[in-house]
């Protein structure tokens, strides 16, 4: 009954508008125009600690081109022009992303993306960096791809004798000095004189990316006891935090710290809208109306609210047509699967009450209202209208009768946690950096205004827009060259304010907005 929706998922995408891919030059003249100096501060032993925002990871890959764009690489360029020493960075074997191990491509890695003129595709080609290749350190870029807080200080989370148990990191496998050493102790012991410290996102953006799939560990001060899309405890991330500043503080080096930004900030979460579903065939709207307000009533009778919508369709005769929100489980609501199936057994017999109270007992439509919304996750545009396996007709349209999953939705009361989290992990980062003198950099803020109109810099409008705002890479999550180059500079306007340096930063001009499928 339900059959032909067009989603209006996406404006089309057929181009996108790309500056050179050159290297970026820097400018050599300081902001104020007067002879460069570091300030207070030495630059000469850099050394970055963090995960993959600070290791460079973009399009869903680590790669060279992305590793030299990285943010910590655009610093050691400009503290270079003041005394900065060299800065060694771990990199991969190639521009394809992705490792073998044993010479098998190990699940889960690479290759990256990159946008075909319809969307985004893998990159052809042949992956080539080999876990078992172990490089030669020390090496100052230590952002370490999926690393979370406690990851820092995890002795042997670069043995590649604990990767089967899900004990240890790829990236860091590679370039940890030691396979019982850990992050923290290969940094500290390059007695760095400048630090960053960016670090936080991982704790949240697992749960986040997968739908709130995983468990919020609020009040579990274990963290050997966490799954890989859990919350990290509050407390736990404070008590990590204070240990990291701690021991890169211990010798009297300075350093800049960021915070992090909300999950909702990115095209992840916000390029599919909630309501894609065009006007149904009026049959079919009428169906699911009737349904959804029998059980709204239910649910009023019971002192509850209503969870559904009434659906608008299409008869082909009018010139505008508004959309329908789409069906979702979400999991904090009641479950009253078995009031539904009771209430239908007389009219629909036992078998099919009994399959629409599983599917529709926690389902509801997805809201749009501020105070909450649900967010649709980029990866569910794949399922989004298609057809329900095993699922009888006409309940069987993902999304549109048949719910969609927890895994594809961070819903209102999971965005909350999500939120939550972040503040106090913000709130610890800042009491932190005020604490040891620290510059600090409210990534939040700037992503959020990226989100939100954008950042204007050398005549281009970074914003979140997936694909064509310029400031994300096709992953969603990561940014693309002209994000790391934005972010760089915002870290540059926090040494220069903390330090008294007084660094230009560089032009968002010599940055292209995504790589091209041939570096």
């Amino acid at each position: 009954m339900i059959k032909n929706i067009k989603l209006l998922l996406l404006v089309s995408l057929t181009f996108v508008a790309c500056s050179s891919d050159d290297e970026a030059v820097i400018d050599q003249n300081s902001s104020d125009g007067l002879p460069l100096t570091a300030g207070t501060a030495n630059f000469s032993k850099y050394v970055s600690l963090g995960n993959s925002l600070t290791a460079g990871y973009s399009d869903s890959a680590l790669f060279i081109k992305g590793q030299e764009g990285s943010y910590p690489n655009i610093l050691s360029q400009q503290f270079a022009l003041v005394g900065g020493g060299e800065f060694k960075i771990p990199f991969m074997n190639d521009n394809i992303g992705g490792f073998l191990l044993g010479g098998a491509p190990l699940p889960g890695f690479g290759p990256r993306l990159y946008f075909n003129g319809s969307g985004p595709a893998q990159v052809p080609g042949t992956i080539t960096t080999e876990l078992t290749n172990i490089l030669t350190g020390p090496f100052n870029n230590m952002g370490v791809p999926g690393a979370k807080s406690f990851h820092l200080l995890a002795p042997g989370y670069g043995n590649i004798a604990n990767l089967s148990l899900g004990q240890a990191n790829p990236y860091f496998i590679r370039f940890a000095s030691s396979p019982g050493t850990s992050i923290i102790a290969d940094a500290v012991a390059q007695s760095p004189t400048f630090f960053s410290l960016w670090i936080g996102n991982n704790d949240v953006l697992g749960y986040a990316t997968s739908g709130g799939t995983g468990v919020n560990q609020t009040g579990n001060l274990n963290p050997a006891t966490y799954g890989s899309n859990d919350i990290t405890d509050p407390n736990v991330f404070a008590s990590v935090y204070s240990g990291l500043v701690t021991q890169l503080t211990a010798n009297g080096a300075k350093g800049v710290v960021a915070n992090i930004p909300y999950v909702t900030s990115v095209p992840f979460f916000t390029t599919v809208p909630t309501n894609p579903i065009p006007g149904l065939p009026p049959a079919s709207a009428g169906q699911l109306n009737q349904l959804f307000g029998g059980i709204n009533g239910a649910l009023a009778g019971a002192g509850l609210p209503p969870r559904f919508v009434t659906l608008v369709s299409d008869d082909g005769n009018s010139a505008t047509v508004e959309s329908n929100p789409l069906l979702i489980v979400d999991e904090s609501l009641p479950n009253i699967s078995v009031q539904i199936a009771n209430a239908l057994t007389p009219l629909l017999g036992a078998t099919t009450a009994g399959y629409l109270g599983s599917i529709y007992g926690q389902a509801r439509h997805a809201s749009n209202n501020i105070s909450s919304r649900d967010y649709i996750l980029l990866t569910a545009r794949g399922v989004i209208a298609t057809t329900q396996a095993g699922a009888p007709s006409p309940f069987n349209t993902v999304g549109v009768s048949y719910p969609m999953q927890d895994n594809t939705t961070l819903t209102a009361s999971e965005t909350l946690e999500v939120k939550t989290a972040t503040d106090a992990y913000n709130a610890t980062i800042l009491a932190l950096a005020t604490s040891n003198d620290l510059a600090f950099v409210d990534a939040n803020a700037a992503l959020t205004q990226v989100a939100n109109g954008g950042i204007s810099g050398n005549g281009y409008t970074l914003i979140s827009t997936y694909v064509t705002g310029g400031a994300f890479s096709l992953d969603g999550v990561h940014p693309s060259p002209r994000g790391y180059a934005l972010i760089a500079n915002k870290f540059i306007e926090a040494i220069n304010l903390k330090y008294g340096s007084n660094f230009k930063g560089v032009s968002f001009a010599n940055y292209s907005i995504l790589y091209p499928a041939v570096l």
